[in-house]
């Protein structure tokens, strides 16, 4: 682009701090406006598959966040209600090797702060915290934002990285409709690891059960496990970080085994402290970008959970819109391209993740197929299946 002033990102979460350093390691500034008062993560746990593993290194951060990570050995799939071990799914060496990338998971707020602190030392990043975005209008040659407080800032390029309920998505696609009920939500938690009984503590884990299923995995190189409980559920709030409660948590695990049940749900008074989310889909949108505005992450292509690839396919988009913008001139020809190259792409990780959230949660006698073929399969095969997921690479 040949307009050299700092680009404006809302939002300072995972995409937007991925993508403010993916502009500075090209030479770029760049402006992060973010609502919060201070550069925060709510969360537990999250996956980084090998696609989102390199995206990482191409910013030089893997290293970084190495040694607050854990490296699971392989995906271990139970029987929600009889505990009984389906399938190991290879990772560890395995899909290092396959992929030229590990599989990490670790605690979300520890991948943000490697982020935040890289971007807070690089002189080409700029932070504003306390700014949240109300509007945006543009002309021929910039677009202004309007923050709730009466601040304004203009810049000749506005990214939306501010997630599922974004309001820059008003300025791309102003037709579109607002994310729809999921009918399910996700809870979350962190169990020190000396808590967490049976649990397995180099795997992740995955329980199966018609109305909910259950993952585990350890974070903070093994000292805590993060756990996601997703279950059918009625609840719309557009809360990230809202309360969870233990009885109804409890319910809904009743009908898993007690080695899975007993350590997520303990006693009274010895409870892990649960927060949750609503899940929600977006319809698709006729373009992620109109003029010098564009959209990345969960504000134009917003993930279910089931393949754990929200995060990555943010960061994916990071790199990749960085290096539309560094080799077009044409700053609207450069976002149109973005949305072009990676639309399919995001298409097709949404449906694979709403396909995968439909098999976790059959019922017999679908899920006694569904058992049979995880016990039965050969495990590299499996996992051989999510090649094209995986097997992403940085542009250039």
């Amino acid at each position: 682009m040949t307009d050299e002033a700092p680009i404006l990102i809302a939002g300072g979460g995972i995409g937007g701090l991925a993508l403010a350093l993916a502009l500075a390691r090209r030479g770029r500034a760049s402006i992060v406006l973010e609502r919060q008062q201070a550069l925060e993560a709510a969360g537990a746990g999250i996956q980084l598959g090998p696609n989102g593993v390199r995206a990482l290194a191409s910013l030089g951060l893997a290293e970084a966040l190495k040694p607050r990570v854990g490296e699971p050995e392989a995906i271990e799939v139970f029987a929600g209600v009889s505990g009984r071990r389906l399938a190991r799914l290879p990772l560890g060496g395995w899909i290092a090797a396959r992929h030229g990338a590990p599989y990490w998971v670790v605690h979300r707020s520890d991948l943000h702060r490697v982020l935040a602190e890289a971007a807070a030392a690089d002189p080409l990043v700029e932070i504003r915290t306390a700014f949240e975005v109300a509007s945006a209008a543009q002309t021929a040659s910039e677009v202004t934002v309007e923050a709730n407080d009466g601040r304004s800032i203009a810049g000749p390029v506005l990214v939306g990285a501010d997630g599922l309920w974004s309001v820059v998505r008003r300025a791309v696609a102003p037709e579109s409709a607002p994310p729809r009920p999921a009918g399910a939500a996700a809870a979350r938690t962190v169990i020190p690891i000396e808590a967490a009984g049976p649990l397995p503590a180099k795997c992740v884990g995955l329980w199966l059960g018609a109305e909910a299923h259950v993952v585990h995995y350890p974070v903070r190189a093994g000292r805590e496990i993060a756990v996601t409980v997703i279950a059918r559920e009625a609840w719309q709030g557009r809360a990230w970080d809202a309360h969870a409660d233990a009885g109804a948590l409890q319910q809904r695990l009743a009908p898993f085994h007690a080695s899975l049940a007993q350590v997520l749900v303990p006693g009274a008074g010895s409870g892990h402290a649960w927060r949750k989310w609503a899940l929600h889909t977006l319809s698709p949108l006729a373009s992620w970008s109109h003029g010098r505005t564009v959209l990345i992450g969960d504000a134009a292509h917003p993930m279910l959970p089931y393949l754990a690839q929200g995060g990555a396919l943010a960061m994916e988009d990071a790199v990749a819109l960085a290096d539309c913008v560094h080799n077009h001139a044409d700053a609207a020809a450069a976002l149109a391209l973005f949305h072009s190259l990676r639309r399919d792409r995001a298409l097709r990780v949404q449906a694979a993740s709403a396909r995968q959230g439909r098999i976790y949660r059959l019922a017999p006698p679908l899920s006694w197929a569904r058992d049979a073929t995880l016990a039965l399969a050969p495990a590299h095969w499996l996992m051989a299946q999510f090649d094209w997921l995986y097997g992403w690479r940085p542009p250039g």
